[in-house]
């Protein structure tokens, strides 16, 4: 069934570095209909094979301070001396093209998002446990150890803000938290709310 006839879902998918969020988030987009991850403004150079407006939205400095002067990103962050942001304009756009947005952000980009303009369904990824977090976050080998331990030292923190999400999901195992998250998309897309003009539809075919 398409999801047309309905503004979208923006969904926010955030979790302690580590955790594996990415990749129950990318799994979620290949393998979800009519979801798609939402393209981000950078400031970064265009790697080899990146087109504009796929991989990102690509600025220079300038154009990327005259949006947060204006207030056009739903978040930003600065990242590794580039800066990357999810802008409002191009987030409205998509939604009320009908489609469905996922957003994988770090858990202080999705404060930002949860006190800016566009309604977001927000899920936080824990892992089980600190001591499977670390093993996890070691096990990457993309950090050296001082980056490992900042990021092991703010994963509290992170973790702490749980309450201020609508789901949780614990990633203990991968195909466990993936139907979890599986499960949320689709109750998302039922709520009575988003289903009016389809309700409208089925009761205008009974007699009056």
């Amino acid at each position: 069934m398409s999801m047309r006839g309905r503004e979208g879902i923006l969904f926010v998918i955030s979790a302690p570095s580590g955790t594996g969020k990415s990749t129950l988030a990318r799994r979620l987009v290949d393998e979800t209909p009519e979801l798609e991850f939402s393209v981000s403004f950078t400031t970064r150079a265009p790697r080899e094979g990146e087109v504009d407006g796929s991989a990102y939205h690509f600025v220079d400095a300038a154009a990327f301070e005259a949006m947060i002067a204006r207030e056009a990103f739903l978040e930003w962050a600065n990242v590794f001396d580039n800066r990357y942001g999810t802008g409002i304009e191009t987030t409205r756009e998509s939604l009320d093209a009908g489609g469905d947005l996922l957003l994988d952000i770090d858990v202080q980009g999705a404060r930002q998002v949860r006190g800016g303009p566009i309604p977001a369904t927000t899920v936080m990824v824990l892992p089980p446990d600190f001591p499977t977090l670390e093993r996890r976050l070691s096990g990457r080998g993309s950090e050296d150890e001082a980056q490992l331990r900042r990021r092991l030292g703010r994963a509290r923190d992170e973790a702490e803000d749980y309450d201020n999400f609508d789901y949780l999901v614990v990633n203990d195992d991968l195909e466990t938290a993936y139907s979890e998250l599986q499960a949320i998309v689709r109750a998302e897309r039922r709520r009575a709310i988003r289903c009016r003009g389809e309700a409208r539809r089925i009761i205008e075919t009974f007699p009056a």
